[in-house]
C-alpha cells in the first residue's frame, strides 16, 4: 500500500508532511537547519571578534542553525564572497558596499547586489606612526614607507582616497606596502615601515599592542581636514570625527580623523525570513554581543537610517525594524 507525501518549502528547507498531519509555523521553523558563513577581516581588527561573537549568537539563539566566522582580507573580499554566494553574512564599510553595488573600482564589471541588515558602528581611519620617523603631518608621508592595508580590504579603498585628497600620489610619493593591521604593527615595530593606515573600530587590538610596546611612543596623525575633498569626489560617505585621547596607551590628545559607517550585509537573494531572524538576534542580544568587543554597544535603532547605508536594507531587516518602530523603504 503506497502512502502519499506532501512537501513544504520553508526558508529553503524541504519538510515532508504525512497526509492529515498538522504542523504549526513555529514547529516548522524549529526544523530549519542552516550552516551560515560569516566573513570578517584580519585577526588584529574588530570585524573578526565581532564575527565570532555573531556566529555564537546565531548558533545559540536559533535552533538548528550553525554559524561560523572566517578570517578574510576585509570588506572587499567579503563582498566578493557574498557575490559569489560563498558566504552568507559579511562585515563591510559603507564605501566598499556602494562600490560593489555599482560595480565600480575593485568590483568593476562584477557588481554585487548586497543589502544591509544593520548599520553597526563608525569605522575610524587610523594613520599610525611612532616617534623618530619624522612624520608629524599627513603630507609628511611623502617619501616614506607606508602600509596602506591588505589587498581586498576597505582600508586600502579608503586609504587611497585619503591619500589622493591630501594631494599625494599613492604610487609615486611613497614606498607602499600592502599589509594587514597586525602585520603592519609588526613591521612598524621592526622599523621596516614608517607608518600605516588602518580603518577599524576602537580600540583595535593591534594598535593597542603597538602603543603598549616598551620603548615605543605612538603618534596618531591628524587628517580630518581632507574629508571634504574625499566627499567632493566620492559622495557623502565620510565624516569628520576624532579618536579620543587615551584610546591607546600613550595617546595624549584627540586625533581628528575621517570616519565611515560599518554595515552588516547579505546577498539580496537571502530569504526574507532568514534575514529577519538574523536582524532580530543581533538587536535583541546586543549586550551579549558586546562581551566580545565594546563596539557592539554602538548598535542602536537610532542609527538604522537609509542615510547611513548606501545600499537598501534587506526586506527581512525592514520588517523587523518596522516592528521596532523604525520605518525604512525596502
Amino acid at each position: 500500500m503506497m502512502s502519499t507525501r506532501r512537501g513544504l518549502m520553508l526558508g529553503g528547507t524541504a519538510l515532508s508532511l504525512m497526509p492529515g498531519s498538522l504542523m504549526t509555523a513555529s514547529s516548522a521553523l524549529a526544523q530549519d537547519r542552516r550552516n551560515l558563513s560569516i566573513v570578517t577581516g584580519g585577526t588584529g581588527g574588530v570585524y573578526y571578534p565581532l564575527g565570532g561573537g555573531l556566529a555564537n549568537l546565531l548558533t545559540k539563539h536559533v535552533p538548528g542553525w550553525q554559524a561560523t566566522a572566517e578570517v578574510t582580507g576585509g570588506s572587499v573580499d567579503n563582498l566578493k564572497l557574498i557575490g559569489a554566494k560563498r558566504a552568507d553574512i559579511g562585515f563591510t564599510m559603507a564605501d566598499a558596499s556602494l562600490d560593489a553595488a555599482k560595480g565600480e573600482d575593485k568590483f568593476k564589471g562584477a557588481p554585487v547586489p548586497n543589502r544591509a541588515l544593520a548599520v553597526l558602528y563608525p569605522n575610524r581611519m587610523h594613520v599610525v606612526t611612532i616617534e623618530g620617523t619624522g612624520i608629524n603631518s599627513f603630507k609628511d608621508l611623502k617619501g616614506k614607507r607606508v602600509s596602506t592595508g591588505s589587498p581586498g580590504s576597505a582600508t586600502e579603498v579608503m586609504g587611497f582616497r585619503l591619500i589622493e585628497a591630501a594631494g599625494l600620489d599613492k604610487d609615486k610619493d611613497m614606498k607602499r606596502e600592502r599589509l594587514g593591521v597586525a602585520e603592519s604593527t609588526n613591521a612598524l615595530k621592526d622599523r621596516k615601515i614608517d607608518a600605516y593606515l588602518w580603518v577599524g573600530g576602537l580600540p583595535t587590538a593591534a594598535v593597542t599592542d603597538l602603543a603598549a610596546t616598551p620603548g615605543v611612543k605612538i603618534k596618531m596623525i591628524d587628517h580630518a581636514e581632507h574629508v571634504d575633498a574625499m566627499n567632493a569626489k566620492w559622495g557623502a560617505l565620510y565624516s569628520k570625527g576624532a579618536i579620543p585621547a587615551g584610546t591607546y596607551p600613550g595617546q595624549d590628545k584627540d586625533n581628528p580623523n575621517a570616519d565611515v559607517w560599518n554595515i552588516l550585509v547579505v546577498h539580496e537573494s537571502m530569504p526574507e525570513d532568514v534575514a529577519y531572524r538574523i536582524t532580530k538576534v543581533i538587536f535583541e542580544n546586543t549586550a551579549e554581543w558586546a562581551t566580545v568587543h565594546a563596539e557592539a554597544k554602538a548598535l542602536s535603532l537610532a542609527n538604522q537610517l537609509q542615510a547611513n547605508s548606501p545600499v537598501p536594507f534587506h526586506p527581512g531587516s525592514v520588517k523587523y525594524l518596522a516592528e521596532r518602530g523604525v520605518k525604512l523603504g525596502a
